[in-house]
């Protein structure tokens, strides 16, 4: 998509593939791991290689090559209770995507009420190469997906 993409200082790169920077907290301060080739693996191949990388930066244990030339960066804060946040975009990435904490929240539905699942997301765009109309689209499309995940399948 177009928000996968950098500033290069005059003009805007878009990556063929998806190289997802993962940040995560270490006694030093934060790195970014990558789990390359992203748009071409399975949702359990993702998450699989996330928890592989995040162990491997708790034990200081990731190469150079593990934690450079990511094209689009994701920060979840939802394990420490966190609602949400705005996350600061890491150059030369154009967005970095915020993830806040799941929880239920009652909505009215039809004639009743029901209780639902609630997760807020943030983009931060460097408007240099992703305005925000490009930027809500991606966020309209990351919604659909996780609204009805059995799209992420077809």
């Amino acid at each position: 998509p177009a928000v996968n993409a950098s500033w290069m200082g005059d003009k805007i790169r878009r990556y063929q593939h998806v190289h997802i920077g993962v940040a995560v907290a270490i006694e030093d301060g934060l790195i970014v791991p990558v789990i390359r080739f992203a748009d071409q693996k399975t949702l359990p191949q993702i998450a699989a290689e996330t928890k592989e990388l995040a162990s491997k930066a708790k034990n200081k244990k990731l190469q150079p090559n593990e934690f450079t030339g990511n094209t689009f960066t994701i920060s979840n804060l939802g394990m420490m209770d966190i609602d949400e946040f705005t996350a600061i975009i890491n150059p030369p990435d154009s967005c970095i995507m915020a993830v806040g904490r799941i929880s239920e929240k009652i909505i009215r539905k039809g004639d009743g009420f029901a209780a639902t699942q609630v997760m807020k997301l943030t983009l931060s765009c460097d408007h240099r190469s992703v305005d925000g109309a490009t930027g809500a689209a991606f966020l309209q499309t990351v919604k659909r997906f996780l609204e009805n995940p059995v799209r992420l399948f077809l």
